[in-house]
């Protein structure tokens, strides 16, 4: 395991993101970044004690530092999918208070949590009483479009009286009404002033800020005097900006090159999961934005989402596609011939 269970490094992570951050996402992110956090995406209590374990819970040994993002708000029920997450290997366990999706909410889970900081303290000292890996939250700033600072913290107060010591904020409030998740992570206001200020009133806890962050350079700037940051969809849509993480994150050597560092290590990962009857597309679906900005782009993407040739693909598909972006990255050659011009 490449960090302590008890210490977790929190300087840079990859969010939960529904529907993303599967094992094959998750391998792929770790290629690039041998110390940034990963999390996988939002499983519900439910689905951990009535599911099929190992596919909702698998992962490689490889993702470490990995943590587990549970949705639910039934402090039993949290507990025994803690100590299931704990049994299968994670590094953390993490409640998710942020999610707006009317679906999350129907189950009374998610961002409305921030409603009922009592039974959330609930929850997590539920957890933490039968788990030895950290107990953290994932949470909004607000609720509704009141800025309401108070609301913030006293819901942090009252975790923190609980035992929990990490808080991933998301600076931005979440409107439960009149927005679907997309537009809740674009139309309320980034305000990263309130997750200083929490930070300020409670100095003993870490404090990673989420949100709106475009860039690395916009989250080394902004996580300046925090405890971390979190990226979302930037990390998603172009990958390889994890790449440069280990060097200006945590002082280490970065990567070379995406076809050496990543995509050759992706074939040999892509011929193991096939033959275990993994849809190639399953693992190639987060690849796409690998060569984002570079010549040859065009062409990755259009091989690894063409339906035709990933019927039955296997691993074949994606040195097909490597093949592709490097023949457009090459100038085109200019023969050369003696004698005088030709007009």
């Amino acid at each position: 395991m490449s960090e302590s269970k008890s210490e977790l490094e929190r300087r840079f992570s990859v969010a939960p993101m529904m529907d993303w951050t599967d094992r094959h996402c998750r391998y792929f992110h770790r290629l690039m970044s041998r110390h940034a956090l990963l999390y996988t995406e939002m499983v519900t209590t439910g689905a951990v004690l009535h599911g099929d374990l190992e596919r909702l819970l698998g992962f490689s040994e490889t993702e470490h530092p990995v943590a587990l993002q549970l949705g639910g708000s039934e402090p039993h029920d949290l507990a025994r999918a803690a100590q299931i997450g704990e049994r299968f290997g994670y590094d953390e366990i993490n409640l998710n208070c942020g999610c707006p999706s009317e679906r999350v909410q129907r189950g009374a889970f998610g961002a409305c949590l921030m409603n009922e900081p009592a039974l959330v303290a609930d929850c997590l000292r539920a957890m933490q009483d039968v788990v030895s890996v950290p107990v953290t939250v994932k949470h909004r700033i607000g609720l509704g479009r009141a800025e309401d600072y108070a609301f913030v913290r006293d819901f942090v107060g009252t975790l923190e009286t609980a035992g929990c010591r990490v808080f991933i904020v998301h600076a931005r409030n979440a409107w439960l009404e009149g927005l679907s998740p997309k537009d809740n992570r674009e139309i309320p206001p980034l305000r990263y002033e309130v997750v200083r200020r929490l930070k300020a009133d409670f100095p003993a806890s870490n404090f990673v800020l989420n949100g709106g962050l475009q860039s690395l350079d916009a989250a080394i700037e902004h996580g300046d005097g925090l405890d971390g940051v979190m990226l979302g969809r930037l990390a998603y849509h172009e990958p390889w900006v994890l790449s440069q993480v280990d060097e200006r994150v945590f002082g280490e050597p970065p990567l070379s090159t995406r076809r050496g560092d990543i995509v050759e290590q992706m074939i040999d990962y892509a011929a193991i999961q096939c033959r275990l009857g993994v849809p190639l597309r399953s693992i190639v679906r987060h690849m796409l934005g690998l060569y984002h900005g570079q010549a040859g782009a065009r062409q990755w993407r259009r091989t690894l989402s063409d339906s035709s040739l990933l019927a039955g693909a296997d691993e074949g598909l994606l040195a097909q596609a490597l093949m592709a972006v490097e023949s457009a990255a090459q100038p085109l050659a200019v023969p050369f011939e003696g004698g005088a011009d030709r007009a």
